[in-house]
């Protein structure tokens, strides 16, 4: 069976190409088609797949300023030459969902991050790039009419695949398709549980780029106001006002090798987690370290923690249920065989055996 893979752009990396990796792994021969990719800014390992762009790639600044081009995807995408392969696995967050095949002779599964964002949810789009709102009303009838061909483009998918229980609700209310839950593959190897004569440090630990709609605030606001320790690992344009109204027991690295990330969440009393997310890597990877998670009850968290075992809900994003959290928290004992048991679920391992079953059926 020949296959191609799908992908929106390669600009940028983030849970969407740890996905693809995990696919060019499992499909080492397939070619990876998408709309524009930009070597200097990928891992140098990219360099050696089968990469095939479109005309977009051409277009000038692309490569660090793609935004400005969202409204020319749809026509890239179908640009796509995908003739002679028998299925196309696309893994879509955009429109790279909408290329065309024969579907007399191919089947496309798609694994859908989320329905098209800049499309169906523009306000939270634009905080999560730090767009102005008011750009939103200037390209209403844009947004309109991608609003039309993303539907209609979703229909000619023969087999969705959601990543949570929030995705899936979603493909189901903007595309009115079903689909299946894999959760993404998560390197839980790398992250291990403290030894049994070994105590976890007192600090609680966020890892994760420093952005508005990550709601770092809360996590730094509930430890200083309670004088707990936090770390928080990572970089983004929030981190000079969370700097600000951080108390001295709160502490920014800034990012961190790989290898120290590992060590703190191993030792970290609990994990943070108080954005509003599709899925969200890092509380599995705490969970596989065997610490336990203190997350917003929406999203992928509802997935991948289960309240009591391996952590607690807070239900509003306010400082006070944040705070009323902890001081739940530091009542309860968990155990981190448990919590390890629970991230397993996510294994790189189970997607793949996964990803192969739908494969087969189709």
């Amino acid at each position: 069976m020949k296959i191609a893979l799908a992908h929106d752009w390669l600009n940028q990396m983030g849970g969407a190409e740890n996905v693809l990796e995990c696919l060019v792994d499992m499909f080492p021969d397939a070619p990876v088609y998408t709309t524009i990719y930009a070597p200097d800014l990928m891992p140098s390992a990219y360099q050696q797949w089968p990469i095939r762009s479109t005309w977009l790639n051409h277009a000038p600044l692309i490569g660090r300023y793609h935004q400005p081009y969202l409204p020319f995807y749809p026509l890239a995408v179908q640009s796509m030459d995908i003739r002679g392969y028998d299925l196309i696995l696309s893994n879509k967050s955009g429109f790279i969902h909408g290329l065309r095949h024969d579907p007399s002779q191919q089947k496309h599964i798609c694994y859908c991050l989320a329905p098209t964002r800049y499309v169906w949810d523009y306000d939270g789009y634009a905080t999560r790039e730090g767009f102005g709102r008011w750009l939103g009303f200037a390209m209403s009838p844009l947004i309109q009419a991608l609003r039309q061909w993303d539907y209609a483009a979703a229909q000619r998918v023969d087999r969705f695949v959601a990543i949570s229980c929030e995705i899936q609700q979603r493909i189901k209310r903007y595309y009115d398709r079903d689909s299946v839950i894999i959760y993404p593959p998560v390197n839980t190897d790398r992250f291990q549980p403290l030894p049994s004569s070994e105590k976890p440090d007192d600090y609680y630990l966020i890892v994760s780029r420093l952005i508005p709609y990550k709601r770092i605030d809360l996590a730094v606001q509930a430890c200083s106001r309670l004088g707990k320790r936090l770390i928080v690992v990572g970089d983004g344009r929030d981190r000079a006002p969370l700097e600000a109204m951080a108390g001295p027991t709160v502490q920014f690295t800034g990012r961190l090798p790989t290898e120290e990330v590992v060590s703190l969440m191993a030792r970290c009393r609990a994990f943070f987690f108080p954005g509003f997310e599709d899925f969200g890597i890092a509380p599995v990877e705490a969970q596989a370290a065997g610490r336990p998670v203190i997350a917003f009850a929406r999203g992928g968290a509802l997935d991948t923690v289960i309240e009591g075992l391996t952590g607690l809900f807070f239900y509003e994003q306010t400082v006070e249920a944040l705070v009323a959290a902890i001081k739940q928290f530091e009542t309860i004992q968990f155990d981190s065989a448990i919590i390890r048991a629970n991230a397993e679920r996510f294994s790189e391992t189970r997607f793949r055996q996964e990803i192969l079953r739908v494969v087969e059926n189709l």
